[in-house]
């Protein structure tokens, strides 16, 4: 456990490098935007579309894991909030508590995490996940506000929603990739040596990122950020896996890599949307800021459990 421990930490030290050079003034917020954006759009894309284009579409689109991982989140994604709904919160805001207990930094951190420790091999899995996350669960969140506050959901909202979709450059590399994967194109040479030293830079600047956005966030509202923490870090990867390994039977790596994906802390989109509506981001924030370091332990363990079941260690 040690050893998986001290395999995990340089990431964390790196998401606590970017929160203490915001801290000490070197960076600000318009410096982390910048970063961030970079990222977004140009590192992350770049080690995707290699990812997905080496990749046969079948390897990536496997029904029974799907399915799992779908359940398991939809299952937690209830109980959050249904619980929230007991609290006396309206249906925006449950939906927003929602999603702090399903979607996690799989982007961010969870694909640089994984594919560094599980290998290449675990890449197919944690894409699927993380096109899951941001078709199905990112559009449920706004369809959800749209119709909480209009009373209905109009076909211009899903116009919207549909181009937001399109315009997403995570989704739309990937696309590329499994387009270009299924034309049977090469990724060779030059051209792979391109994406590799750009999809390299996304490491280290997305965890760097991550821990600049930090800086600015507060533990307020804690026993909220507290249960939306404790939902993202154990039972969403428990009824995952439950999923996963009892209903659906999936290959035990494979399942190994969707709970993996679904231990991650919650993801920064979800303040995003959250500050975009104005609907809860002080307690979306907190629970960003509670769930990242909490995942220091709960990531170890699910490593841990993961190597031990694919015979590694």
């Amino acid at each position: 456990m040690l050893g998986i421990l001290l395999e995990i930490l340089p990431f964390f030290v790196l998401i606590g490098l970017g929160f203490g050079a915001v801290t000490v003034g070197i960076f600000n917020d318009e410096a982390t935007n910048y970063l961030t954006r970079f990222v977004f759009y140009f590192a992350l894309s770049a080690m995707l579309f290699r990812f997905s284009a080496t990749l046969p579409i079948k390897t990536l689109f496997d029904l029974p894991f799907g399915l799992a991982y779908l359940g398991g989140s939809a299952l937690i994604y209830a109980v959050v909030t249904v619980i929230s709904r007991l609290r006396g919160n309206g249906w925006a805001v449950s939906a927003v508590e929602a999603q702090c207990g399903v979607i996690g930094n799989v982007g961010f951190l969870g694909i640089p995490l994984i594919v560094s420790l599980l290998g290449e091999v675990a890449a197919g899995p944690v894409l699927f996940v993380l096109a899951i996350d941001l078709i199905v669960f990112g559009s449920l969140l706004v369809l959800v506000i749209t119709a909480s506050r209009e009373g209905a959901v109009s076909g211009a909202a899903v116009k919207r929603l549909g181009l937001s979709i399109l315009q997403n450059p995570m989704l739309m590399s990937m696309a590329a990739g499994l387009i270009w994967s299924s034309l049977s194109f090469p990724v060779a040479g030059a051209f792979d040596r391109f994406l590799t030293v750009l999809g390299s830079a996304a490491t280290p600047c997305a965890l760097f990122a991550i821990g600049a956005s930090l800086a600015g966030k507060s533990a307020e509202r804690p026993g909220t950020a507290a249960w939306l923490g404790f939902a993202k870090l154990f039972l969403h990867p428990m009824a995952v896996a439950g999923f996963a390994l009892f209903v659906f039977e999936v290959d035990p790596f494979a399942a190994g890599v969707m709970v993996a994906a679904a231990a991650m802390p919650t993801a920064g989109n979800v303040f995003i949307v959250a500050l975009h509506y104005g609907i809860a981001p002080a307690r979306v924030s907190s629970t960003i800021l509670v769930s990242t370091i909490g995942s220091v332990v709960t990531l170890t363990i699910v490593i841990a459990w993961v190597l031990a079941r694919s015979g590694t260690t």
